[in-house]
């Protein structure tokens, strides 16, 4: 869902049929792994997809690839 633009946790959780407390929990988890960002607008938390972390898995993961080839 992020991919598609910065959602509020509301928006996030309306999506789920599971608690506003469990959403919560979840998107603090992707936070701590730096998976997304938060950004708190007034009551509001704004989340987003942290695209340098991603970026770095994906180099990371193809370094494997590469140095296969090279064997």
């Amino acid at each position: 869902m992020l991919k598609e633009g910065d959602l509020t946790a509301g928006e996030i959780a309306d999506k789920f049929h599971i608690s506003k407390p469990s959403i919560s929990h979840h998107l603090d988890l992707l936070k701590q792994a730096e998976l997304v960002v938060a950004v708190k607008e007034g009551q509001f938390i704004t989340y987003s997809i942290n695209t340098t972390v991603l970026d770095e898995m994906l180099q990371w993961i193809l370094q494997f690839s590469t140095k296969k080839k090279k064997s």
